[in-house]
């Protein structure tokens, strides 16, 4: 395992911010939430880049991910659910430490949810 960077935000989480964890990744609550529930799901390795994830890796996210879901329908009741990772700084990657998004959605949250993850360019969300 790589080393912890002391400087990433992620790699420095208190075991108390913790919602669920497996062997190789954890989920917290995003400290800046696009809804209520919205959830971070990092590795415990310290890399930047999804696409430099093992495939055991890939797996651990998949599985929490899952969970995570799960945890969130309990809690928060979501009508839906955007799943996303920015991956480097053109896509809006502010934190490079891997970690995708799981975000819960709620009927009426915006005017017109058409088009979803398409909006990360807005003049493109909404299509014909």
């Amino acid at each position: 395992m790589e080393p912890i960077n002391e400087n990433c935000p992620f790699c420095n989480v208190s075991e108390d911010m913790i919602v669920i964890k497996n062997d190789l990744c954890f989920a917290i609550f995003d400290r800046y939430p696009v809804n209520k529930g919205h959830m971070l799901i990092i590795p415990f390795r310290h890399f930047d880049n999804y696409f430099d994830s093992t495939f055991d890796e890939k797996l651990a996210f998949i599985k929490l991910i899952d969970e995570a879901k799960k945890f969130i329908d309990k809690k928060f009741n979501p009508d839906g659910y955007n799943i996303g990772v920015n991956i480097g700084k053109e896509a809006g990657q502010t934190v490079f430490h891997v970690h995708i998004h799981l975000i819960p959605r709620y009927r009426g949250d915006i005017d017109n949810p058409t088009g979803g993850v398409r909006g990360v360019i807005p003049e493109k969300r909404i299509y014909k």
